[in-house]
């Protein structure tokens, strides 16, 4: 593999770890704060078709995008609606979220836009067009190594795709530098001190599921109006349990959550750079192995550290304020 290549598959980590950090971010607010959060996926599903359709009809990728996020906040609602106000199991409401959006999502785009279950292709200007950085091109052609790094893999990319990187930082000063921080993390922890401190562990918990809507709608609408152009049928292709797998391997801290999410990203970028290519000793791999390794991975980080990551005490656990 030569400089270049690494570059673009470095490139191609970036733009595919985007939505999984925003997710997993997501994920980790829900959970922290108590509440197990596995309809991700049908979140970003959601927002993905939602940023779609309003920026196909409107030629307009921030409306799109404040669609995608309004979708994936009034799913998180229903979800806290279910488990938070009445105390239900939060894995059965995370999964009927998923199962709700799967179906739901396609139908309503065959009844609006009679394309077979996908919204129309976005043209210029109702996507996320990519940000070329002050001097990309000057500094990759004058400066050997760091230029073209710089010009072929911090810069190109698209508004989502900064605000991620972003949100990580932030998400990590939010949750262990501030109060409301402080309170997620305790009602994660002892719900019954934070009740008897004062506080609502029902509105903590609101409002990180608020929060988890608003991100997961981002990552859905990245994938429909950024990275790619329109919306298809299951388009997120498993991208919310992935984001869920890095929560769970990034101990629910930000900075190993990113780590997670650009390992999965990086075996993504690798597995396309690997279908037809035939490699010494071994031949050409059949494209359905190669596209099995970004989820293979998955597994075998699970299966080998799942058991040391130590999650918040009181995570799915309803509470029940006494009386």
């Amino acid at each position: 593999m030569d400089y270049l290549t690494l570059l673009s598959v470095l490139d191609g980590t970036l733009r595919t770890a985007a939505p999984l950090v925003l997710a997993a971010l997501a994920g980790l607010f829900a959970e922290r704060s108590g509440v197990v959060d596995i309809g991700l996926e049908g979140k970003m599903l959601a927002g993905a078709f939602a940023a779609a359709a309003v920026a196909s009809v409107t030629g307009s990728p921030w409306l799109g995008l404040a669609a995608g996020i309004a979708a994936g906040f009034a799913l998180s609602m229903v979800h806290a609606y279910a488990s938070v106000t009445h105390h239900g199991n939060q894995v059965v409401s995370g999964m009927a979220v998923n199962i709700l959006v799967s179906g739901l999502t396609p139908t309503l785009a065959f009844a609006w836009f009679q394309q077979g279950g996908q919204t129309p292709l976005l043209q210029q200007g109702e996507r996320f067009d990519p940000i070329t950085l002050p001097f990309a091109s000057a500094i990759g052609d004058a400066v050997p190594i760091l230029g073209p790094l710089y010009r072929e893999v911090i810069s190109g990319h698209n508004i989502l795709v900064y605000a991620a990187a972003l949100a990580v930082p932030l998400t990590g000063w939010i949750v262990f530098r501030s109060r409301f921080g402080l309170r997620l993390r305790a009602v994660g922890e002892n719900p019954s001190a934070v009740d008897t401190a004062g506080i609502s562990v029902a509105k903590l918990r609101y409002q990180a599921l608020t929060i988890c809507g608003a991100l997961t709608g981002a990552a859905g609408a990245y994938l429909s109006t950024a990275q790619g152009a329109g919306f298809v049928r299951d388009m997120t292709a498993g991208m919310g349990y992935l984001a869920l797998a890095a929560l769970i391997f990034g101990k629910w801290r930000p900075g190993p959550t990113l780590a997670a999410c650009l390992l999965f990203a990086f075996a993504d970028a690798v597995q396309i750079r690997l279908q037809g290519v035939d490699i010494p000793g071994i031949g050409i791999i059949p494209v359905q192995f190669i596209q099995m390794l970004p989820y293979v991975l998955t597994v075998f980080l699970l299966a080998g550290f799942v058991g040391r990551a130590v999650p918040p005490r009181a995570i799915g656990i309803p509470y029940v304020k006494e009386r």
